[in-house]
């Protein structure tokens, strides 16, 4: 059963040494993430699941130590997920950035293992996922990685559309209110279009906690930018 979950965004700016100087503009966001982190060791879980987008060599199951770093961003910085022997590929993006936030937050609540997921997944599968995550009787917390639009304004990554700002105050109402209906009817090829990459994960999120009552808080809504940054948790 789901016990808890955070939603954090995975941008590698999160890490002090890549964003360099622009890191202070991150402050906020990386504690809100750290409020979120918080709450899901306070749930108590059995173990934690970090789920986030990844490309198609990089989808699938990671072991706990798992390991990645920011060297293709010019940086020595290297991450594991949890403790562990790990395995043989390397954290796609998403899970090294969820690695350093849970070893920048001390994390020790639990044992930690990885899920990487096409952002291209149908909510379908997505919510074959959930259901297999949090269905084998342990009490399970997820770490979901994402961000939402890349389109909210004109120097965007994915440039301005009109569509963005909507779709991003709908997902920020939906994890501050534990909403699993409205994540669950997300539009993936919309979110495709605006390049959400949080919209597979949020999905897998929303089949996990099924009818699992749980209380939702959103800690961090913005778009630095032009990507929606949102952090919620729920417990």
């Amino acid at each position: 059963m789901l016990a808890a979950a955070a939603a954090c965004p995975c941008p590698p700016l999160l890490v002090p040494e890549v964003a360099k100087g622009a890191a202070p503009e991150m402050d906020d966001a990386r504690a809100a993430c750290a409020e979120a982190l918080d709450a899901l060791a306070a749930a108590r879980p059995d173990r934690l699941v970090v789920v986030g987008p990844a490309n198609p060599l990089a989808r699938g199951s990671y072991p706990p130590g798992s390991r990645g770093s920011f060297h293709g961003y010019g940086v020595d910085v290297a991450v594991a997920l949890g403790r562990g022997e790990g395995g043989d590929r390397p954290l796609p993006p998403s899970l090294a950035v969820g690695a350093w936030l849970l070893d920048h937050h001390g994390w020790r609540a639990a044992p930690v293992t990885g899920r990487g997921v096409a952002e291209t997944l149908t909510p379908e599968r997505c919510a074959g996922i959930g259901r297999e995550l949090a269905g084998d009787g342990d009490r399970v917390a997820l770490l979901v990685m994402g961000d939402g639009s890349a389109c909210r304004t004109l120097k965007a990554p994915g440039y301005f559309d009109e569509r963005a700002a909507a779709f991003d105050a709908e997902v920020a109402r939906a994890l501050g209110a534990a909403d699993t209906g409205a994540l669950a009817a997300l539009d993936p090829e919309l979110g495709y279009e605006l390049q959400a990459s949080g919209r597979a994960g949020w999905q897998v999120l929303a089949a996990a906690a099924g009818r699992t009552r749980l209380t939702g808080k959103l800690l961090y809504d913005r778009a630095p930018y032009g990507v929606g940054y949102l952090v919620a948790c729920w417990s």
